[in-house]
């Protein structure tokens, strides 16, 4: 190990605390860097910029299947054949509500309605604020949306109902994501986000791990989201799906995950690095993550894979000492 792999770990930790932002040649410095004292630093830095605060949501399918677009990694493409062969339109307000409610008495802060397709019509566009409303009126807990490329006209729509944050994965890298899908650039992914922000919501966005890419393009991801004024970072796992063009793809190990979350929170070191999809798939159940930098994450049920239970999340924040609440926007 060279001298400035030695020293990069807290050199960076000491120029975050200070307020400044690391370039990206910094952050490929860490890359070699021991794993426990970059998870380490990572947690310290955790801890300075968001205390103990964990951010835990769930999500529901609100609308499911027959895609358009053809992202390899998605069981609900038309454009693969897998066994998720379920199909449904746009989820009723008595459905979607009775979700939110759930969640709500179990303590969860934010509820995400997600939906299959390109982007949401505009009928069904009102029709799922006529659902914000009724689940603002009658639950505590906040409304995020993932309805694909809408328009700032439609996202301001979904604030004026009581939406408050949207969710639009930026996936990879620029460089990486034509490898990714086809349908859509990234360019209208980014595009999107702006639109969402103009029209005064919060939004999360991030990316899916084991796609074939590189930790620089993992490392581009994030400072593209950093740019953007993300503060909610999703960390997905690719879960490999038999039928998709990523059904071969090799899992990512804990350490490798471990190390990517650190990377992060050195990059965005005031925002909520989320475990979402695929942490099932690592075995401790993200528990070594939330010591190196996560602090937040996707819980319950993914949109077409088994998660982990609410309850479990609950015991397991407990025991490493976080308090689940509304992170900063």
């Amino acid at each position: 190990m060279d001298e400035v792999t030695g020293t990069a770990v807290q050199d960076l930790k000491e120029k975050v605390f200070a307020g400044e932002c690391i370039s990206r040649e910094d952050a490929i410095r860490l890359l070699d860097a021991p794993l426990e004292e970059l998870a380490a630093a990572a947690d310290e830095i955790r801890e300075r910029f968001c205390g103990n605060v964990f951010d835990m949501c769930t999500i529901i399918n609100g609308k499911c299947g027959r895609c358009s677009e053809d992202c390899k990694y998605c069981a609900q493409s038309a454009h693969y054949h897998t066994a998720c062969v379920e199909s449904y339109g746009l989820l009723s307000t008595e459905e979607l509500l009775e979700q939110a409610k759930y969640n709500d008495e179990r303590g969860v802060l934010r509820y995400s309605i997600v939906t299959s397709g390109r982007a949401l019509p505009d009928r069904e566009v009102e029709q799922v604020c006529e659902s914000i409303r009724a689940i603002r009126q009658e639950t505590g807990i906040q409304v995020c949306v993932s309805f694909g490329l809408l328009t700032e006209e439609q996202f301001r729509k979904l604030k004026e109902a009581g939406a408050s944050r949207v969710h639009c994965n930026l996936e990879s890298s620029e460089r990486f994501f034509p490898e990714v899908c086809t349908t859509h650039t990234y360019a209208e992914k980014i595009e999107t986000l702006k639109a969402a922000k103009r029209a005064g919501l919060s939004i999360c966005s991030g990316g899916i791990m084991g796609l074939g890419e590189t930790m620089e393009d993992r490392i581009d991801m994030v400072l593209t989201a950093r740019e953007l004024g993300v503060k909610s970072i999703p960390v997905n796992l690719l879960n490999p799906i038999p039928g998709t063009p990523y059904e071969k793809n090799r899992i990512l190990t804990n350490e490798e995950l471990c190390r990517i979350t650190a990377v992060f929170r050195f990059l965005i070191p005031d925002g909520m690095i989320r475990l979402a999809g695929g942490r099932g798939l690592i075995g401790d159940k993200g528990e070594k993550c939330f010591r190196s930098g996560a602090n937040a994450a996707i819980s319950g049920d993914m949109l077409t894979t088994a998660g982990i239970t609410v309850e479990t999340d609950m015991e397991l924040m407990k025991k490493l000492g976080y308090e689940v609440r509304i992170g900063d926007e």
